[in-house]
């Protein structure tokens, strides 16, 4: 007739109270929340490009319109700002690449450094081909 019953304060149940504020304990912990919240800024800049897509297909008039929308003051800074946090989550998630999925060749690893300078010279070179097809229209 007696239920079982368990403590309220069972101690596999403990959990050490956590501040709000523990990302800011550790220069490390902060670099990985940065990183994280660097999401928005790249769901930003995709949300962006929806809309200038949908612009485009809403013809001129729109277009003109979401261009001069994006020329002002808020907008440009806005993009700046967001441009700032997409370039720390690339420059992080390329020395990032190597630990998250190591290459092995022949069943030895590739050194980190390998890795990351094939990530940034791929990155210049697609970067390069952009602005170069952008300057030539």
């Amino acid at each position: 007739m007696s239920a079982t019953r368990h403590a309220p304060f069972h101690p596999r149940w403990y959990r050490r109270r956590v501040s709000v504020w523990w990302w800011l304990e550790s220069w490390r912990y902060t670099k990985f929340v940065l990183r994280e919240l660097t999401s928005l800024p790249v769901a930003f800049f995709a949300g962006l490009a929806l809309f200038k897509i949908r612009a485009i297909a809403a013809g001129p008039e729109a277009y003109g319109r979401f261009l001069e929308r994006m020329q002002s003051p808020i907008f440009l800074a806005l993009n700046g700002v967001a441009f700032l946090f997409v370039l720390y989550h690339a420059i992080t998630w390329f020395n990032l690449a190597p630990k998250a999925m190591p290459v092995r060749v022949g069943g030895v690893r590739v050194p980190d450094w390998a890795i990351q300078a094939g990530n940034y010279l791929a990155w210049l070179v697609v970067s390069t081909v952009a602005v170069w097809v952008l300057r030539r229209g």
